[in-house]
């Protein structure tokens, strides 16, 4: 886990998004940390078990996992200060069923969605019969990623986001025709094959996060 920003005030937990968007993103989500300590928000950017630097294997990564973590870090943080969650991407499968004082989402989509874009990377090098997949099946290979059958599963049936119990905000890129509270310049870095940055857009995404954070607190 990163942590930014000051040891007082509120907490934003950053949720990244997963499996090829993970490593697209990561540098670009920890520049929105930084700047967003610059304003003067604190933050923390933890790592899910089997991704990132987590030492758990991808395979053995599963749903409920992931959201236990999630759990975990807003319990641990909640012992001292009210805490917010920015998810990005398929990280909003993860905060729509805690209790915290706010979320903050950027370009969610579902697990389905993420299981189709990792499908579709896979099917460039040769047709598979996802439906033949079950419970014995060995993890299967998506895009460089070993997805155990618990995971994929999951993935496939969850085919909408819970909407979170707190006040939450939705952002999106203008390229992006989905509803929205806000809209920014920008390109998806997470589309890229690459990763990559985009210091001009991570400023405008820390101080409407900065901003919006401000308002829940007043």
């Amino acid at each position: 886990m990163l942590r930014f920003g000051p040891e007082s005030g509120p907490v934003v937990v950053m949720l990244l998004p997963l499996f090829e968007e993970h490593n697209r993103t990561r540098s670009f989500v920890a520049t929105i940390c930084r700047a967003l300590a610059d304003l003067g928000v604190a933050n923390v950017l933890p790592d899910l078990p089997g991704q990132g630097e987590s030492l758990m294997p991808t395979d053995q990564a599963t749903l409920e996992a992931w959201r236990d973590a999630v759990t975990s870090v807003i319990e641990a943080e909640r012992n001292r200060r009210r805490v917010y969650l920015a998810s990005f991407r398929a990280g909003a499968m993860l905060d729509g069923n805690e209790d915290t004082a706010g979320v903050w989402r950027l370009s969610p989509i579902t697990g389905h969605a993420v299981l189709a874009d990792l499908q579709r990377a896979e099917a460039v090098s040769g047709k598979q019969d996802w439906d033949a997949l079950g419970p014995e099946s060995a993890p299967v290979q998506l895009a460089g990623n070993a997805i155990g059958w618990p995971l994929y599963a999951a993935l496939r049936a969850e085919a909408a986001l819970i909407d979170p119990q707190s006040p939450h905000r939705t952002v999106r890129l203008e390229s992006d025709p989905a509803a929205a509270d806000i809209k920014f310049p920008g390109a998806p870095l997470w589309r890229r094959a690459e990763p990559g940055n985009d210091t001009a857009l991570a400023g405008l995404l820390a101080s409407d996060i900065a901003d919006w954070v401000r308002s829940c607190e007043s």
